[in-house]
């Protein structure tokens, strides 16, 4: 098998289309986690930077994208773990936070709150608690519709 010789922008939109394993809504790539993708002599190097150093989610998240990327007839694919600069929520789309909001999820904010609830839109908020279903998210609740959603923690 020959390794296909994809532009890096056709690479890009194919880990676009991966989602992200614990919240499938949003891809790596609008999560922010791709940081660079090169050609290295006949290797295509994908630089990955794991919302956390303890993510849980990592070796998973490295499995689809080699799954995606030989399925594309990559061959030599090379995966480069980079934890510096340390993963931040503004390496977020704003389509990604969009994608959130829609799921349900309120998308961090700088004030360290969600601005209003993902289901009614209320600005009428509070903090449930501190952890969440993932460690990168809280509980919060609306007090309009009652309604519990996850925040999506401003890192």
């Amino acid at each position: 098998m020959v390794t296909t010789r994809a532009s890096v922008e056709e690479v890009w939109t194919w880990l676009a289309a991966i989602p992200d394993p614990e919240i499938p809504v949003i891809s790596l790539v609008d999560l922010g986690i791709i940081r660079n993708v090169q050609w290295l002599d006949d290797t295509l190097e994908v630089t990955v930077t794991p919302t956390y150093s303890g993510c849980p989610a990592t070796s998973i998240i490295n499995m689809e994208i080699e799954t995606a990327l030989h399925a594309k007839g990559i061959e030599n694919l090379s995966l480069k773990r980079q934890i510096a600069p340390p993963w931040t929520t503004d390496w977020m789309t704003d389509t990604g936070k969009a994608k959130l909001e829609s799921y349900g999820i309120a998308p961090p904010q700088p004030a360290g709150g969600p601005k209003r609830c993902p289901r009614c839109q209320s600005s009428q908020v509070e903090k449930i608690s501190q952890f969440g279903s993932t460690p990168c998210k809280a509980q919060w609740r609306c007090t309009d519709c009652l309604e519990p959603f996850d925040y999506f923690k401003c890192i």
